[in-house]
């Protein structure tokens, strides 16, 4: 009753929810610089956001969730930072992810998980294969990911299949690019929210976000609780979406 009430005096319609939705999680840095703590602390804060909004999206019947959580340029940032971030990474993954199994939640990863520090990589692993029989929120974690690469991946995969003989060139569709990629599977996404005041998309899902709603606020990750979110989701169910026609 509570939750039904809240969705209620926010404006949410119940029945026309997003079925996917996408979080460049954006302000981890700026949070912590406004309060005189290292940035480190800034990501800690956005992971206990990031918590909450998993539990929401889960609540109001949200199918899927895709987190922007490291991206192939993050790597440019400081060795300390990056350190920190995959070992808050770590650390969310063995406290919550129990939790997370229970309610159903299937988590998902976005990205090459190669290049990160074996930690990481174990308790990424970990999860997927504890949660992956699950049939709630599909959680997905676009983690050492760049659109353009991935992109870029997929075209290099269909090429190999040209060399080889199996496929011309003019047959390639649409439909075989996006099998080609990380979100093979997953629909694209209907709502793309960037938090912190940034107007651009960053490399996050570049070919599925071509009829995506885009969602700007100036809130930091941080700072971006459930009433931020379903306010989010209900400025999409406003809009009009037409795929190009009319």
């Amino acid at each position: 009753m509570i939750k039904g009430i809240f969705m209620e005096e926010i404006g949410i319609d119940y029945n026309r929810l997003p079925s996917h939705v996408a979080i460049i999680m954006d302000g981890n840095g700026r949070w912590a610089k406004k309060r005189g703590l290292p940035r480190l602390a800034g990501h800690k804060a956005g992971m206990e956001a990031l918590k909450k909004i998993v539990k929401k999206s889960g609540e109001i019947g949200i199918e899927h969730l895709t987190v922007y959580a490291f991206s192939t340029e993050n790597w440019k940032r400081s060795e300390e930072e990056v350190s920190g971030i995959f070992q808050i990474l770590v650390y969310y993954m063995e406290r919550e992810i129990r939790e997370i199994h229970q309610k159903g939640v299937r988590v998902s990863i976005l990205g090459d998980l190669q290049r990160l520090p074996g930690p990481a990589r174990e308790a990424v692993e970990r999860a997927m294969e504890l949660t992956k029989a699950n049939q709630g929120l599909q959680f997905h974690i676009a983690l050492n990911y760049g659109g353009r690469d991935e992109i870029l991946r997929a075209l290099r995969s269909l090429s190999q299949k040209v060399e080889q003989g199996g496929l011309m060139p003019g047959d390639i569709t649409e439909e075989m690019i996006s099998q080609a990629l990380y979100t093979e599977g997953i629909p694209d996404p209907d709502l793309v929210i960037r938090t912190s005041g940034e107007l651009r998309l960053s490399n996050f899902l570049l070919w599925q976000s071509a009829y995506s709603e885009l969602y700007f606020t100036d809130i930091l990750w941080p700072d971006f609780q459930e009433d931020a979110f379903l306010k989010a989701i209900a400025d999409f169910q406003m809009r009009k979406r037409n795929f190009g026609g009319r």
